[in-house]
């Protein structure tokens, strides 16, 4: 099975890029936007001068448990900057995502709770909400996490999206928003 393949059976259709749009990243922004790859893993992610930004992050099933996940993260938090990843929100009933919440927090990943995330999927379009977990170096404002976000979804999410897909995801300023009493 190829890296994509990997990918799009882990990840739901709402929150996976086309080949194409990955391939035209890893290839139209080479200097930004990497692929990590090996047979029990894949991670995608966007290094920019300041912040890290994971895109997708795969541990296969037969090497979960064994420190993998830890070790590939471990490698971006050497880079000494903010590493920020997007999450399904927590689900009780859902043990997957009580696992990732709890394996993130064991990594010392916060929640962005000022950040809201409500994204129109082109694949179902349907309203896909994801959280906003970040590790910092140094105590990072969610502000500055609020910022670097906006970068990531201008520079990455919706890079071509209307060549790529045919329409375009939203604005970031619907996408994304800032709440201040959560701070």
């Amino acid at each position: 099975m190829n890296w994509y393949e990997k990918l799009n059976q882990y990840f739901p259709i709402e929150e996976m890029k086309s080949k194409e749009h990955i391939d035209l990243l890893l290839k139209d922004k080479a200097d930004i936007y990497f692929k990590d790859e090996g047979p029990n893993h894949v991670m995608m992610y966007v290094e920019m001068d300041d912040f890290v930004f994971i895109d997708y992050l795969f541990v296969s099933k037969k090497a979960r448990g064994q420190g993998l996940g830890k070790q590939l993260l471990d490698k971006l938090k050497a880079k000494n900057k903010p590493i920020i990843l997007e999450v399904e929100p927590l689900d009780y009933e859902d043990s997957d995502t009580q696992k990732r919440f709890r394996f993130y927090e064991r990594e010392g990943f916060a929640h962005a709770s000022a950040i809201g995330y409500r994204r129109r999927s082109l694949a179902t379009n349907e309203i896909n909400q994801l959280e906003i977990l970040y590790w910092s170096p140094i105590d990072e404002s969610e502000e500055s996490i609020f910022d670097k976000m906006k970068m990531t979804y201008e520079t990455i999410h919706t890079y071509k999206d209307k060549e790529l897909y045919g329409q375009s995801y939203g604005g970031v300023d619907e996408v994304l928003t800032y709440d201040e009493t959560e701070t």
